[in-house]
């Protein structure tokens, strides 16, 4: 059935967009006006592309995304109907954005639409989530499934926040670097140079070579900026694609360091999505496909893929997994314990834990070498600059004493 991108007022003004099916443009409009809205306009939706007027589809915010959850569940174990708690919360989000992806669903649901279509409609929620509310209306236990849904929002917002938060101090440290290397090659050294040409003094090799580069640096410091700014630019719109990131996955998986914390990030972060899919009641089949797509790695989601059909095919998943070649081997022995043992997704969870703590580990250790390597970098860069600057200096003391 045909999709479209609908435009309309309700009975207090408030303009609305979202995506409808309907057999024809008339007849969707014929259905808006005989549920008392305004219709402004009717477009058709073609490749699963976002709503018109709306750009791109946006992230959510997380932090709230998991209050509006943790809500939501609260008031449906209260036994409130669906469509009264997506009332009551969709006028008091404090998230503008999330706010109105909610009042969309909230609609679909007015005129008939399941839950878990309702949320897949707005095109910005999780697929995960999305699979995770298709199994608690089957069962009959969404506020269960939502509550382990909440319990891994939590999880996996912790961990991200400790990576982030780790890799803050070296951040900065880096950028100040980089501008006091910049202060110092583009104004110190040009005034050096200023000083030492009114002198007309004999300049030591390792000064000469400084100063050409300080120079030639001030002269061209802000077309350096444009061009790096472009290449930025012209970088993010070819990662862009499919290849691309595929291409950007595998040079990360063979840095040396980077590659081993990366991968084991993504194992964990599949380790937890999968295992809360499984606890839900997902079929494994399923949650592979879901698992694959809330993964933020290209080259994961196309191994993932493949495992997904030797699952179908009848094989286990720890040799599926292991076909793939990306996989650690202690989670593959892990996940075929698990399997043998019917404690799959319990077996999955710890995976997910164990790796999560070892990524912290190695984090923690790698950066406790940079820091001290980022310091010995800037005080041996900065003693170069000033003892070639300097050293003309002493050379015309020496010789006028």
């Amino acid at each position: 059935m045909p999709q479209y991108a609908v435009k309309y007022a309700d009975a207090r003004g408030e303009i609305h967009q979202q995506v409808a099916d309907a057999q024809s443009e008339q007849e969707l409009r014929d259905r808006y006006a005989q549920q008392g809205f305004l219709v402004y306009s009717v477009k058709t939706r073609t490749g699963g592309a976002p709503l018109a007027g709306l750009g791109r589809p946006k992230k959510l915010n997380l932090e709230k995304f998991l209050i509006f959850n943790q809500q939501f569940v609260t008031l449906v174990r209260a036994g409130l109907p669906i469509l009264k708690s997506l009332d009551l919360l969709a006028d008091r989000l404090t998230d503008p954005k999330l706010g109105r992806y909610v009042k969309g669903v909230r609609e679909d649901v007015r005129n008939g639409a399941l839950l878990s279509d309702a949320f897949r409609k707005q095109g910005v929620f999780p697929p995960m989530y999305v699979t995770s509310v298709m199994a608690g209306e089957k069962s009959g236990a969404l506020a269960e499934v939502l509550d382990r849904y909440i319990t891994y929002q939590r999880l996996a917002l912790g961990v991200r926040k400790k990576i982030l938060l780790s890799l803050l101090y070296p951040s900065i440290l880096i950028f100040l670097v980089i501008c006091l290397i910049v202060f110092l090659v583009t104004y110190v050294v040009p005034n050096f140079a200023q000083l030492y040409n009114s002198m007309e003094a004999q300049l030591p090799v390792i000064t000469q070579v400084l100063i050409a580069v300080g120079t030639t640096a001030r002269a061209y410091v802000l077309a350096g900026f444009g061009i790096l700014l472009g290449l930025i630019v012209l970088f993010r719109l070819w990662s862009r694609g499919e290849r691309a990131r595929e291409t950007l996955d595998r040079l990360k998986l063979r840095t040396p360091l980077v590659g081993e914390i990366w991968i084991k990030f993504q194992v964990a972060q599949f380790g937890r999505v999968l295992s809360t899919l499984l606890t839900g009641g997902i079929p494994l089949v399923q949650a592979l496909e879901t698992g694959a797509d809330s993964l933020g790695s290209s080259l994961l989601r196309k191994a993932i893929g493949k495992t997904q059909r030797m699952v179908r095919e009848g094989q286990p998943l720890s040799a599926s997994l292991s076909s793939t070649g990306l996989f650690p081997g202690l989670a593959i022995d892990m996940i075929e314990v698990g399997e043998s043992t019917g404690a799959l997704p319990q077996m999955l969870a710890s995976v997910a834990e164990f790796y999560e703590d070892d990524v912290n580990t190695r984090m923690t250790a790698a950066l406790s070498l940079i820091e001290p390597a980022i310091m010995l970098f800037m005080g041996c860069f900065v003693a170069f600059v000033l003892v070639a600057l300097y050293l003309p200096i002493f050379s015309l003391t020496e010789a006028l004493g």
